[in-house]
C-alpha cells in the first residue's frame, strides 16, 4: 500500500516511520477511535473502509466521511504538545486494518530525523484543503451537485474493477455525508434512476453507469 501523505519523504525516512507504525486489525462494527477520547496516534489505513461520525450537543450523530486505503485520520494527535481529544467515531465499515502510529513514537522519530517533521505539514495541509472544498460545497453548490460528487466518489472508493459499483450505503447515510434531508436526496437518486445510472435497493445504491454519473459530478 502506497500512503500520497508519505510522497513528501526521502525513502528511508518513510520506511521509517512505516517499520515504526503498530498494525491494527478491526471487525465489521468496530471501534477504532470515539468521539472524546484521548487523541494518541494517527492512522493510516491499510485495508478496509471506515465511518467518519461526530455528534453534536443534542446527541445525534451523522456520518462526516468515509475513509477507505490510502487514507488517514487523527493527524491531530501529532501536534507537539497537544493534549486533544478525538473529535469524532471512527468505525470500521467492514473487516479492516491500519498503521498506528503513536504520538511519542513520531516526536522520537522527529528528534532523530528532522527531515519526518514535513509529515505533519503534508497531513494538516491535506485536511484543511478537504475541509475547505467541502465548506465551500456546501455554501455554493447545490444539493444535486453535492449527491453527484459524494457518490462518485464512493463509487471510485468501492470499485473492483471495470463496470457497475455497489455502494453499500443506505440513502440516509448518503444524506449525512451530503448535508440534505433524506428525502431530498432520494429524490436527486431517482432522477439518476430514471437516467440508468443508479438502482436503488436496500442497504445499498448500485452505480449502473460509473462513467456517467462522473460526467455529472465533474461538469
Amino acid at each position: 500500500m502506497d500512503w500520497a501523505v508519505l510522497a513528501s519523504l526521502a525513502d528511508d525516512e518513510r520506511q521509517r516511520v512505516l517499520a515504526s507504525a503498530r498494525h491494527r486489525r478491526y471487525a465489521r462494527g468496530e471501534a477504532v477511535v470515539r468521539e472524546g477520547d484521548r487523541a494518541d496516534s494517527l492512522h493510516l489505513v491499510a485495508r478496509g473502509r471506515f465511518a467518519v461520525r461526530a455528534s453534536n450537543s443534542e446527541g445525534d450523530s451523522a456520518i462526516l466521511n468515509v475513509l477507505g486505503p490510502g487514507s488517514y485520520f487523527g493527524e491531530l494527535a501529532l501536534m507537539p504538545g497537544a493534549a486533544q481529544e478525538r473529535t469524532a467515531t471512527v468505525l470500521a465499515l467492514e473487516p479492516a486494518e491500519t498503521l498506528a502510529l503513536s504520538a511519542s513514537t513520531f516526536g522520537g522519530l522527529r528528534q532523530r530525523h528532522p527531515g519526518i517533521e514535513r509529515l505533519l505539514t503534508v497531513l494538516l495541509a491535506r485536511r484543511v484543503e478537504e475541509l475547505s472544498v467541502r465548506l465551500v460545497e456546501a455554501m455554493y453548490e447545490g444539493l444535486d451537485r453535492r449527491v453527484h460528487r459524494r457518490l462518485d466518489e464512493l463509487c471510485r472508493l468501492y470499485a473492483a474493477g471495470p463496470g457497475p459499483v455497489t455502494v453499500p450505503l443506505t440513502q440516509s447515510d448518503l444524506a449525512q455525508l451530503v448535508g440534505g434531508a433524506r428525502p431530498s436526496v432520494n429524490q436527486v437518486l431517482r432522477r439518476l434512476e430514471e437516467r440508468g445510472v443508479v438502482a436503488l435497493r436496500r442497504g445499498a445504491i448500485d452505480v449502473t453507469d460509473p462513467a456517467a454519473l462522473r460526467r455529472l459530478a465533474h461538469r
